[in-house]
């Protein structure tokens, strides 16, 4: 397989590959948000609220597929000449690594059934499944992200949201459970691998402890920020009634849409931060993350009637008038990512204390005080809005590292 050169994305080309990764990631979101538009108006508003918790698991476990990603795609673009072999090292640590997480969570599952109020072990069991083939797109798409092969990866991240929503939605029609939900969405995970086979590498693991190691402590960042922007999703299950917990799954609909929203700038600055890690850059990218987050809240709050629409209709009327603030939680975490993405290519980790500290205190609040469905988001909200300005000021006091 070629390789491309490892210079810096020209401007052009860099809008160019943000211009397709942005669409490829826009129709990948609106798979995502279809389908879960689709489960909140085919199950009821109980059912779609443990579905939630369960896409929360996932999300939570998918933190693996994540880790190999960005470990790939760092190493790759600060070392293209070794790029088949850090290949054939990611997609043996891929298949490993994600049978590994999902077996612990299938293992797990007696312990996380009664906890989000689930009627049995199989939906859990389900997600263990379907983290092996989130764990080889990881792979895919650090390997292509890594080589500027753009094309590739939005064919990867089209196909990610098509077989969400198309496999998904079937398994609900067959039968209108969350369980139908998750063996649709775990076939559907099949899709993008199916597709990108070829760039896959067979190889061992041997040589690979640099990787490894660099993997583990991005598994780590990962987790904590996945633990954090996840909290609200698994813990209203727990601290609501299964009614409110509903409603709540419903206002998260704008939430992830915001984070996911700006997720290309991301995608495409990483390998440039992971080479020439300028101050310019991030601020730059920052910058167009926020204002996307700040214009969706804005548009919320003028359009809650079609916001409302956009979450599942009348049946989840209230929580209208909090739906900006769903919006805006989602804005401030899709700042906290692109600096968690910005601290890994840096390969700095004072990020991670940071939050740890915040997933710990917005879920002793959730789980203590008596709060409804309002008080849950404003304390997300909030607690995102300080860890976004509190992770920009560590950014600027980071030494910086280009070491392969």
């Amino acid at each position: 397989m070629p390789t491309p050169p490892a210079e810096p994305t020209r401007a052009p080309a860099a809008v160019s590959a943000g211009g397709r990764i942005a669409v490829a990631m826009t129709l990948q979101n609106v798979g995502a948000y279809a389908f879960t538009l689709l489960a909140a108006r085919l199950l009821i508003p109980a059912s779609f609220g443990a579905l939630t918790a369960l896409l929360g698991v996932l999300l939570v476990a998918n933190v693996a597929s994540l880790a190999v990603q960005t470990t790939t795609a760092r190493r790759i673009a600060v070392a293209p000449e070794h790029a088949d072999r850090i290949a054939a090292t990611a997609t043996a640590v891929s298949v490993s690594l994600g049978t590994v997480v999902g077996l612990a969570l299938v293992v797990l599952s007696p312990v996380l059934a009664p906890l989000l109020q689930l009627d049995s072990v199989w939906p859990l069991v389900l997600c263990g499944a379907t983290v092996v083939p989130l764990t080889l797109m990881g792979a895919l798409a650090g390997i292509t992200q890594g080589q500027h092969r753009w094309t590739v990866l939005s064919v990867l991240y089209v196909a990610n949201g098509v077989g969400r929503v198309v496999f998904g939605t079937a398994a609900m029609l067959v039968s209108a459970t969350p369980t139908a939900a998750i063996a649709g969405v775990m076939v559907g995970a099949w899709l993008p691998v199916l597709l990108g086979l070829r760039y896959l590498r067979p190889g061992g693991l041997g040589g690979s402890r640099a990787y490894v190691w660099e993997l583990l402590a991005g598994s780590h960042a990962m987790l904590a920020y996945l633990v954090l922007s996840n909290l609200d999703a698994l813990l209203a299950r727990v601290a609501l009634t299964p009614h409110d917990s509903g409603l709540y799954a419903a206002g998260l609909i704008l939430t992830k849409s915001a984070l996911f929203l700006p997720q290309f700038v991301s995608i495409v600055a990483f390998p440039r931060l992971a080479r020439a890690r300028a101050e310019r850059a991030r601020r730059l990218a920052v910058g167009t993350v926020a204002l996307v987050g700040l214009a969706a809240t804005v548009a919320t709050a003028l359009l809650p009637g079609i916001a409302l629409i956009l979450v599942g209709g009348d049946q989840y009327a209230e929580v209208k008038p909090l739906l900006w603030l769903f919006t805006l939680e989602g804005a401030m975490l899709a700042v906290v990512q692109l600096l968690v993405f910005d601290a890994l290519a840096r390969r700095s980790h004072g990020i991670v204390p940071l939050l740890w500290g915040a997933a710990a205190v917005a879920g002793g609040i959730i789980l203590i005080a008596p709060l409804h469905v309002a008080g849950v988001v404003i304390t997300m909200t909030v607690t995102a809005s300080v860890v976004a300005a509190t992770a920009w000021w560590l950014s600027s006091r980071t030494p910086e590292t280009t070491a392969y």
